[in-house]
């Protein structure tokens, strides 16, 4: 039941729509039935528009909340690992100890892809863009899963689930080794879902990688902090493909190549292309005056954020991991020193704390990014990784609701009217 109604005049027609309340966040008018009475909604960007009916994560942008299932995202990067957060995201609660290590062992124990998948990376260039790899080779594990693609069975949707999660770092691992010519490093059950991922990254045969705690740990912490982000572009592309009765690794293939929009999933390289157009820490100034500047287009990328319009909640756990990665690694680049610079004025200039503009997490996960050796190309891959099991996650819920239809948005037709045509003369 609607707990109220509104009422919409047009002319000299009143309709009236239920009003519906959800746990927390906005309440929400149901406009179904407008079509009807000769109506649609006009909502370009769906900026007011709630599109499903969701358990999974919310967001109050205006207070800087992030919540999964209900547990702050600051709690989660601090107390859990990335697999516990894959586990709630899909299953609805915290795991208890049993089921996290039977949850674990069953994710460790789907990372290998098939060798054949090796043939796809051969029928790319060796210059393609990790992100064209990586869209390509998700959607072609479904040739591999045929048959256990039934996606009304809520079992064979977990274990797609699983196999996604599972091989996603192994499928980013590669198109890396790929793309700079060394040989595909196979995934190791004994290590963590994290260091498992940078051990597939950088050790090489002739050599052992060894895998620091800080890096990891922050690995562990970007892959928490991008696993879900509600109804974003990306997310509502996974659900209206899902919707046709798309298999899941179609549909998350659908979900990378959202994502691969600079306007999406390019923060964070964002912000690495703009320190490395200052260059140099003295050469700061002149582009806070820039940024200061209402007639100058120039923007600080990393500095406040379209949807949290205090703070981001997940930045400050970020920032920890971020000097904890730099004091360890002592890495000697130019760029983290303009970085550094560019947050100390941030955090203490009044013009930043007025204008809500705080380091974001695209801006402190770069930086990490960058000090472990990650090229900014594969930056958004590694997003692709992270935000894997939300994408899963909308897509298993989704299909568990009853009544669910394939999504059809409606337009405001602005062309001709109909007309004659006139057949050429020939």
């Amino acid at each position: 039941m609607a707990d109220q109604k509104a009422i919409l005049k047009v002319g000299e027609k009143e309709l009236e729509l239920p009003i519906y309340s959800g746990t927390a966040g906005q309440d929400v008018i149901d406009v179904r039935t407008l079509g009807a009475s000769g109506y649609f909604t006009f909502d370009p960007g769906f900026m007011a528009t709630g599109s499903c009916e969701s358990e999974i994560t919310y967001i109050d942008g205006n207070k800087g909340v992030l919540l999964h299932r209900g547990y702050s995202i600051e709690e989660l990067a601090r107390d859990a690992d990335y697999i516990e957060v894959c586990y709630m995201l899909l299953h609805g609660e915290a795991p208890s100890k049993e089921q996290y290590e039977e949850f674990k062992h069953t994710i460790t124990r789907h990372t290998l892809v098939h060798d054949q998948v090796n043939n796809f990376f051969r029928g790319f260039r060796r210059d393609a863009h990790p992100m064209a790899m990586l869209c390509g080779t998700v959607g072609a594990l479904s040739s591999f899963y045929h048959d256990d693609l039934d996606i009304s069975d809520p079992e064979q949707r977990l274990r797609s689930a699983y196999r996604l999660v599972a091989k996603m770092p192994t499928l980013v691992a590669m198109c890396y080794k790929y793309n700079i010519g060394q040989p595909f490093v196979y995934p190791r059950n004994d290590l963590s879902y994290a260091a498992n991922f940078l051990n597939m990254m950088f050790s090489v045969p002739a050599e052992k990688y060894q895998i620091s705690a800080a890096v990891e740990r922050a690995m562990d912490r970007i892959f928490i902090l991008h696993a879900d982000h509600e109804q974003n572009a990306s997310t509502s592309t996974v659900r209206l493909a899902g919707s046709s009765g798309a298999n899941p690794y179609a549909c998350i293939a659908a979900g990378v190549a959202s994502l691969w929009g600079p306007a999406h999933g390019g923060a964070n390289e964002a912000c690495l292309n703009m320190l490395e157009e200052i260059g140099s820490v003295d050469r700061i100034p002149e582009f806070i005056a820039k940024a200061k500047d209402k007639n100058d287009p120039f923007r600080l990328m990393g500095f406040g954020h379209r949807v949290y319009k205090n703070y981001d909640p997940r930045a400050t756990v970020m920032r920890e991991s971020c000097h904890e990665v730099l004091k360890e690694l002592n890495v000697n680049d130019p760029l983290l020193d303009v970085a550094m610079e560019l947050e100390r004025i941030a955090l203490s200039d009044p013009y930043f704390a007025e204008k809500k503009l705080f380091p974001n997490v695209d801006f402190y996960s770069g930086i990490i990014l960058k000090a472990i050796g990650i090229p900014t190309n594969m930056f958004t891959c590694i997003f692709a990784l992270a935000r894997t099991v939300g994408w899963i996650s909308h897509w298993h819920e989704m299909l568990s609701q009853p009544g669910q239809k394939i999504g059809r948005p409606r337009q405001l037709y602005t062309g001709h009217a109909q007309r004659p045509y006139t057949p050429l003369k020939k």
